[in-house]
């Protein structure tokens, strides 16, 4: 079989000589991507996500309220205790709250855009260039946000604007590196190790903007975290190809391994056009749609409304805020990549098969986080009961990852890019309402009724993904994927 792949490649002159993985075997080839793979998606989204906690220091408090003193409503908790509320130190911009939310929401305006064409460049030309092209523009662009922030609110503003824009190729376009490098034995794992990076740069980035804010002032955040990410650069140019085929540093066994594992060259002919009509008819692509928009309107309301909740109602002082919001990713990393694990062995075995393990993988991460919002309905000023409960809810997130989030290579593997940057483009969706939402129910009224509204609608939004998934989803390959 190994003789065969490389005698065809040789023929059509695209061979490109298998010298070893670096490693040897202590890293195959597969793996030293999916860890450099797994870091380009913790830049994109730790610098994604570091204006959220770089504001607070950015913003100049007493002029934005005056002397005004913020009243507890009915409805509110005391701070924990020990807790102090002392305001932060003033810092030298006066935004407004309208503007403060457009300043962290317009990253998701570029989201929005870029994804169905940069995945469709990432299908027809190179997905490692445009993943490559996601990471740097958004380190380029976190090192000038300082500078052009200091000229005016609009140089920042361009900033996000841009990042969103790099940032929707991350998806699609590992995607289509997932399906070209992951042998169907190890899928789930792989895809789950490289897109828990998004948890390890978002755990990373809430820790370190606090750390350096309040240490070195508030644009170190960016020129630290934009100068660290230059070290991926060169790596990910040197070692790592679009595919295994065109791979220099890897063995001729795992490379045919791979390929016999998926059953066909990737790069070996022209790249087919998405049958598009095909697709908006197909029930399990459908199916993926639905549960990858309402998985985002929860995933957001944990990432960004409940710390926000925490600090509002159950007054936790900026700096324990901080810890407690970053204090679930790590143990979310952890059950990701074992969940991943224990369903390829399953499926290995021959005890589920694989659209069985999508729907295991995808109950746990709608039902438990569902269990956790109702919980926070009824838990009332119970500080530390309530930061277990987001805390779990947010680990078990972690199974969409192993769950619908893979099932874009399993149903079309030739277009597991385009079809990612369509579902992911409407999810983006939510990412621009739900502070819209919260901000219309809780204008004035930060109390934990207000909150018991958000967290209903949330639940609602799980259970039709559950619902949906469970009943509409698969993990089989389509006709259509072969024209």
């Amino acid at each position: 079989m190994k003789l065969k792949y490389l005698e065809q490649f040789s023929e059509m002159g695209l061979e490109t000589p298998a010298n070893g993985s670096i490693f040897g075997e202590f890293l195959p080839a597969r793996f030293l991507f999916a860890i450099l793979a797994n870091i380009g998606m913790a830049i994109v989204y730790g610098l994604k996500v570091n204006l959220s906690v770089t504001m607070v220091a950015m913003l100049n408090h007493t002029a934005i309220v005056g002397n005004k003193t913020e009243d507890t409503q009915s409805g509110q908790c005391d701070p924990p205790d020990g807790q102090s509320t002392t305001k932060p130190e003033d810092g030298p911009f006066d935004w407004s709250e309208p503007l403060q939310g457009m300043l962290l929401g317009c990253y998701f305006w570029g989201y929005l855009v870029s994804q169905i064409p940069l995945a469709y460049l990432a299908e027809n030309y190179s997905a490692k260039w445009v993943f490559f092209f996601s990471v740097v523009l958004n380190v380029v662009c976190t090192i000038l946000t300082p500078p052009l922030t200091k000229l005016h609110y609009a140089g920042l503003l361009t900033m996000r604007v841009l990042e969103g824009i790099a940032g929707g190729a991350s998806f699609p376009a590992m995607h289509i590196m997932i399906a070209n490098w992951a042998p169907q034995t190890e899928r789930m794992l792989i895809a789950t190790i490289i897109y828990v990076g998004t948890s390890a740069g978002t755990a990373s980035s809430i820790l370190m903007s606090g750390l350096v804010s309040n240490k070195y002032g508030w644009e170190w955040v960016f020129y630290t975290m934009g100068g660290l990410s230059c070290i991926w650069i060169p790596l990910w140019i040197i070692l790592i190809q679009d595919d295994p085929n065109k791979q220099r540093f890897i063995s001729p066994e795992e490379r045919d391994m791979i390929n016999t594992s998926l059953g066909h060259l990737e790069g070996a002919k022209e790249h087919p056009a998405l049958p598009i009509a095909k697709v908006l008819k197909s029930i399990p692509f459908l199916a993926i749609l639905i549960s990858h928009t309402c998985h985002n309107f929860g995933w957001y309301m944990f990432l960004i409304e409940i710390p926000f909740y925490m600090k509002q109602v159950l007054k936790f002082n900026v700096s324990s805020n901080a810890a407690l919001s970053a204090l679930p990713y790590i143990p979310y990393m952890i059950f990701s990549i074992l969940l991943g694990k224990i369903l390829d062995h399953l499926q290995n075995e021959g005890k589920i098969n694989r659209t069985v393990a999508r729907k295991i993988a995808n109950t746990f991460c709608t039902l438990v986080p569902a269990a956790a919002l109702t919980g926070l309905c009824f838990i009332g000023c119970r500080h530390y009961f309530a930061v277990a409960l987001m805390c779990i809810g947010i680990v078990a997130m972690g199974a969409a990852y192993s769950g619908f989030l893979s099932s874009h290579m399993d149903i079309a593997p030739k277009y597991a890019g385009m079809l990612m940057g369509m579902t992911n483009t409407v999810a983006t969706i939510p990412g621009i309402t739900v502070a819209q939402l919260v901000g219309f129910i809780t204008e004035g009224n930060q109390t934990i009724a207000a909150w018991r509204t958000i967290f209903s609608i949330a639940i609602v939004f799980f259970l039709i993904e559950f619902i949906v998934y469970t009943i509409f989803g698969s993990g089989e390959k389509q006709d259509w994927n072969d024209g």
